[in-house]
């Protein structure tokens, strides 16, 4: 997949910012003109064909620099892993635990119960990677670990055992770029009860850290003490708190911020006034104030937060966005009319959270159409429900039951599989990607769905979309909304390809287009959309560098057979160098229920088993290789042999 022109830029992106190795200061940069990048673009890797091929992480793919004197060098791409989820380098009160293992209310490793050894958790599922920029001169790394796929029984253990994040400082070597992990700890959440299934994140413009809590506990169903629902946010509090009956599912469903000290000390809260939802991430634009959701999950929403005050997400106006379609080329096109659902503070919602507060305390429900009741359906219920806001609880039902109560103001709850989110300030679109666009976003067949508002192409490998973002907007009642960067609607960009049946190698989705597109990340100097897969439709997942210029789409990681690319983070100068985050998760998860004719299907998941552990560990690490922009004069001196 090479890409077959390259884009004249004119004059300068700040050439430093370009490519995942070192790379000049911009003010070096305008001191050498003549050293200037006119363009880059990636040259992708052919998929993986062998046994051996899929079970590695690896990039053989590479990156062709242009300078504005008219010579072009490539670059080769390698792939470097700092350390795996098991990897004995955390420390907890002067113990060395692996990375991925979580810590209870007191700071203490949570040990498996199943284990005979009573070994430690570890969870094999590591997500969201933010490099910060520096602090105090230190390189600092904060990773998420989404959840624990199975206890040492080989139970399902999903959502059962409290999440973590760890600090990483890092080492950085001046010369090459090259990172190496110097300490590692473990983040004490006890001060917000805990961590729930921390999906993707981001940096905010500020330079903390925002996470995530996807899937949250439905708060209805969690009141049936028999539910499912109850159990696991029940053994989830017996895990964190040493007690059951702190169990609340109010506690989780937030925008979680961590800051990180001079002395490298992480501190944190979490944004109750973001609203509650399956937050996948946060993004903040350009004015410090405006952030985007993402909210995973079928029947689900789209959501924007605008903060009262820049770099301040403790109190703001909540908003969901209303579909109108508009068409259903190219993955589909809609106009997005904005409803207001409140304002609130953190400490508003937290008080409420305090009191004691239950579903039952919020709305009033009927089993059948009634009058002043209103019928919606969502993620976490799932199936139509019949509320009416009791007098006096509109806040609790905005910013505790976001996305019913944006449902019953008319916004829509159809989204299905909603992801990553990332932003292109210069162009001033927002990206979002929907993995599966399937189910609540095709025309609902029965007609008996309290709203139809999406009814687009069935695109199981789903569809990345792009939203333009405007000043002037208003919302639904006609009053301004106090942001420039609102999106008035959004069209699809890259869609996936579904096949008929799977080919030789167990993918359902055409392996030379993205398939279900999760974690999105921006690279300004490099113009370009990467974007990882967590798709069930490829065998193996990928990591693919879309060029918003040329159009041209490289593959440029391949993750174990059955594992997810997750943590991605194009990050354009950190220390005058650049890198391209990428995780990977769970390998080897349902790779036996594949038809693999292609290779012997025993041999590989023998390989994976033996080389990773199927659903045992996971891997934190970096693409590198990329150009030492340093040495530019060298590198620009000689014909590429690849010219």
């Amino acid at each position: 997949m090479i890409n077959k022109k390259l884009v004249k830029k004119g004059a300068a992106l700040a050439l430093a910012l370009a490519i995942t190795a070192p790379a000049l200061a911009p003010a070096e940069v305008a001191a050498q003109n003549k050293f200037k990048v006119e363009s880059v673009k990636f040259n992708g890797m052919k998929a993986p064909t062998t046994v051996d091929e899929m079970v590695k992480t690896y990039t053989n793919a590479s990156v062709t620099v242009k300078y504005q004197n008219g010579k072009e060098k490539t670059f080769p791409l390698t792939y470097k892993t700092l350390f795996k989820s098991e990897d004995k380098v955390a420390t907890v009160k002067g113990e060395r635990v692996p990375a991925g293992t979580p810590i209870d209310v007191n700071g203490n490793p949570i040990v498996d119960p199943s284990s005979p050894e009573k070994k430690y958790f570890v969870s094999d599922a590591p997500d969201s990677n933010t490099i910060l920029n520096p602090i105090n001169g230190k390189l600092y790394m904060i990773t998420h670990y989404e959840y624990q796929t199975v206890d040492a029984a080989g139970k399902s253990a999903y959502g059962l055992v409290p999440a973590s994040m760890s600090l990483t400082e890092l080492n950085q070597n001046s010369k090459t770029g090259e990172l190496k992990a110097k300490s590692v700890k473990k983040i004490d959440f006890s001060a917000v009860n805990g961590l729930w299934i921390p999906c993707n994140g981001s940096m905010s413009p500020w330079n903390t850290h925002l996470g995530s809590e996807e899937y949250e506990p439905d708060a209805r169903q969690f009141l049936d003490t028999q539910s499912k629902t109850r159990s696991q946010v029940e053994t989830f509090a017996q895990f964190y708190f040493g007690d059951k009956s702190k169990a609340n599912p109010y506690f989780y469903g937030f925008t979680p911020e961590i800051t990180v000290d001079k002395k490298g000390k992480a501190s944190v809260v979490k944004h109750y006034s973001t609203g509650r939802i399956s937050h996948e991430l946060a993004k903040v634009m350009p004015d410090n104030r405006t952030v985007y959701f993402g909210d995973d999950g079928g029947n689900t929403g789209l959501f924007m937060y605008v903060a009262d005050k820049e770099k301040d997400l403790s109190a703001g106006t909540l908003y969901a966005a209303k579909f109108k379609q508009t068409g259903s080329e190219n993955g589909g096109s809609g106009d997005l009319e904005w409803i207001n659902l409140g304002h609130a503070t953190d400490k508003e919602v937290e008080d409420i959270i305090k009191s004691g507060i239950t579903f039952n305390d919020i709305f009033e429900t009927s089993e059948v159409p009634a009058e002043g009741f209103t019928a919606i359906k969502q993620y976490s219920y799932g199936k139509i429900e019949y509320l009416k806001v009791k007098p006096g609880k509109e806040k609790a039902a905005a910013f505790l039951e976001t996305r019913r109560y944006a449902a019953m103001l008319g916004a829509t709850t159809e989204f299905n599989k909603m992801e990553g989110v990332t932003l292109n300030e210069k162009d001033r679109k927002l990206y979002l990607a929907i993995s599966d666009q399937s189910k609540s976003m095709e025309k609902d067949p029965t007609g008996k769905d309290p709203a139809d508002h999406i009814q687009l192409p069935k695109i199981k490998s789903g569809v990345t979309y792009e939203l333009g973002l405007k000043k002037g907007q208003t919302d639904s009642k006609g009053k301004a909304i106090h942001s420039s960067y609102v999106a008035p609607s959004m069209h699809g960009l890259i869609v996936g390809e579904d096949l008929p049946k799977a080919d030789a190698y167990g993918n359902t989705a055409n392996v030379d287009k993205v398939a279900n597109p999760d974690n999105l990340s921006y690279s300004e100097a490099m113009r370009t959309l990467f974007i990882g897969e967590d798709s069930g439709n490829h065998t193996n997942n990928y990591v693919w560098a879309y060029n918003v210029d040329t159009k041209e789409l490289a593959r440029i990681l391949s993750v174990p057979a059955g594992a997810e690319a997750t943590g991605l983070n194009a990050i354009d100068n950190r220390n005058n160098y650049a890198y391209i985050f990428s995780n990977f998760q769970h390998p080897g998860d349902e790779i036996a229920d594949r038809s693999i004719t292609a290779v012997n299907k025993d041999e590989l998941l023998k390989a994976v088993d033996e080389q990773i552990g199927i659903n045992k560990t996971g891997g934190i690490g970096y693409i590198s290789g990329l150009p030492f922009f340093t040495k530019m004069s060298d590198a620009a001196s000689k014909k590429s042999a690849s010219k």
